[in-house]
């Protein structure tokens, strides 16, 4: 499998960003910012880091919880502190972070048309809300929350910024599991149909995010749309 590192980006409010990074073995194909989970960049993101690098994506996973001096992955049982983390995010710094990811990418040679973002949970409520907000090429958000009622007081909510998106967007969501009720993604497709760009909704009865899911050919079918979406769009 790819082997992942971690760099050090400096922001231009002095403070410094680490980044979780995976590169393509052979041609790069282009870019994909990779937004973590609630609970921070655990051994999943990685793992999708390095997938992602093998199908020819140069990836780069910002660790958004770097101005807190903690950065790294939170204990799946302190729920409390998950929920504090969040908390502390604002769409000003998840731009800031994902700035910096995108230049990063910049100083490598992939064009802007040739860049997307990820993310799933948290990363991908982030994503939606990068995406609404930046020139991208294409940007995929997974089972994330906060459509109706943002995640944080320094976050919009979904529904709220998904008519402004400025690229190709796809929703992936999972039925069970979630804790996402069925009519807030209805009305997340909703608001996004209205932006000019791309979009679309997809729901599976069951977890995506898990090769461990009781489903494993849903899990199959919704990383091949991912795929399948940055290939469409990313060209």
């Amino acid at each position: 499998m790819t082997q992942t590192r971690t760099e050090t980006l400096l922001l231009t409010d002095g403070s410094e960003l680490r980044c979780t990074v995976a590169e393509p073995d052979g041609v790069v194909r282009g870019g994909l910012v990779l937004l973590h989970e609630a609970r921070g960049v655990t051994d999943a993101v990685r793992g999708l880091a390095a997938s992602l690098a093998e199908e020819g994506w140069l990836t780069v996973a910002p660790h958004l919880y770097h101005r807190d001096g903690d950065d790294e992955q939170i204990d799946s049982e302190d729920d409390d502190r998950v929920a504090d983390k969040v908390s502390r995010l604002s769409g000003e710094s998840v731009l800031a972070d994902t700035d910096a990811a995108f230049s990063w990418l910049a100083q490598r040679q992939v064009a802007v048309d040739r860049m997307g973002i990820v993310g799933f949970g948290l990363g991908g409520s982030a994503a939606l809300v990068v995406a609404a907000s930046r020139t991208l090429g294409a940007a995929v958000t997974i089972n994330g929350g906060g459509i109706i009622a943002p995640l944080s007081d320094g976050l919009p909510s979904l529904v709220e910024v998904a008519g402004e998106l400025t690229c190709p967007w796809l929703g992936i969501y999972s039925e069970a599991g979630t804790g996402i009720p069925a009519e807030d993604v209805a009305k997340l497709r909703d608001a996004a149909a209205e932006a000019e760009v791309a979009t679309d909704v997809v729901r599976y009865p069951g977890p995506v995010e898990d090769s461990g899911a009781k489903d494993p050919a849903a899990v199959a079918d919704a990383w091949q749309r991912t795929l399948n979406w940055f290939d469409a769009h990313l060209r």
